[in-house]
């Protein structure tokens, strides 16, 4: 009885802390939304949406509920469940991915140590990217779906991009991986953690420097944001992959692109800037002070203004660079970004034999 007591405990305490990150993934989603449109709207110099509550907070959830109450149309002549499966699909991978990052250290609750990570399996990046490879199913299924030749067309630009791209990103996390020597997250955080400065000079950034302007455009490229948008060309494509979706439908769509935002936010936070650590700071000093519960606060929120700053750097880029042409895209996938993470890869290991020989 009390092995199964613990069991339940345990449990309860995951799915507690699985419902908690899912909806503060998607409040901060549905906020990015909110800030695109302000960041927007300073860059070109007008107001933005002011009009639902005070300063437009409200806005989000006016075009949520927009969604929900418009009509919900499904081609007569589309394969149904298979449309249906698309954006459903897109917004779960987006999901998926929050289980493996370290949202914080651990707090203690009733006595007990409560962990900010739903799991902490040991081969965390390699779950990253088998789950970001089911992303491109979202969106292949959803445009051939629609039988509608514009759809196909933007799903196989996109699936072709996203696959492209998948390989210049896991080349360049090579060599941070020959450095850490784990492909646990919340242990490549901890690593970080131990450098001087208050964990400062251990942060990955500073030794992959190149690594991480590689992750960072393919990051771009995976969540078809400007200028990698080439799925949703709307001036090229109608409308892109999801075309003939409307209502909550074309929503899930919508919003898994600002989800994949937050989440891979997340990522390069953690493991590029220390994830949970915050700089210039002794947590372990600090806690004597102050307290655990308080020091594992303020780690998830160094954490968040982290993600905040990309999130930023997201829309800064959009309302900045134009879109490529496809054909530039894909030069720069395969013939710029591929060849410098295989060069990066072998600097790095040259580096590493020098040093520990």
């Amino acid at each position: 009885m009390d092995l199964l007591a613990i069991d339940l405990s345990l449990a309860l305490e995951k799915l507690l802390l699985i419902g908690g990150i899912i909806t503060f993934s998607l409040i901060v989603a549905m906020y990015t939304t909110y800030g695109e449109r302000k960041v927007a709207a300073f860059m070109q110099d007008r107001i933005g949406p002011n009009r639902a509550g005070p300063f437009g907070l409200l806005q989000p959830l006016a075009d949520g509920l927009k969604l929900f109450f418009k009509e919900e149309i499904i081609p007569t002549a589309s394969s149904k469940l298979l449309f249906v499966l698309g954006p459903a699909l897109a917004m779960i991978t987006a999901m998926l991915t929050s289980a493996v990052i370290p949202w914080g250290s651990s707090i203690n609750v009733f006595g007990r140590d409560v962990s900010l990570q739903i799991a902490d399996v040991n081969i965390g990046i390699l779950y990253i990217f088998g789950v970001v490879s089911l992303g491109v199913y979202g969106i292949m299924i959803g445009g051939w779906s629609s039988n509608n030749k514009f759809s196909l067309i933007a799903a196989v630009r996109g699936a072709s991009q996203i696959i492209s791209y998948e390989l210049a990103m896991g080349l360049s996390l090579i060599a941070l991986l020959m450095m850490t020597g784990s492909l646990s997250l919340r242990t490549i955080v901890e690593q970080q953690m131990t450098g001087g400065w208050g964990g400062f000079l251990g942060w990955n950034i500073l030794y992959q420097p190149l690594g991480f302007l590689i992750f960072l455009i393919c990051v771009f490229a995976e969540c078809n944001r400007t200028p990698f948008d080439l799925p949703e060309a709307e001036n090229e494509l109608n409308f892109g992959y999801h075309q003939e979706y409307s209502s909550m439908k074309l929503g899930l769509y919508l919003f898994s692109e600002y989800v994949n935002m937050f989440i891979s936010s997340a990522v390069m936070a953690t493991l590029f800037f220390g994830g949970y650590d915050i700089p210039f700071v002794d947590e372990a000093t600090l806690s004597l002070t102050i307290g655990a519960n308080a020091v594992a606060l303020l780690g998830f929120g160094a954490l968040f203004a982290k993600i905040v700053f990309f999130l930023f750097l997201f829309m800064w880029v959009r309302w900045t660079i134009p879109r490529f042409r496809y054909d530039q895209l894909m030069d720069l996938g395969w013939k710029k970004l591929i060849p410098l993470a295989l060069a990066n890869m072998l600097i790095t290991a040259i580096v590493i034999l020098w040093f520990n020989k």
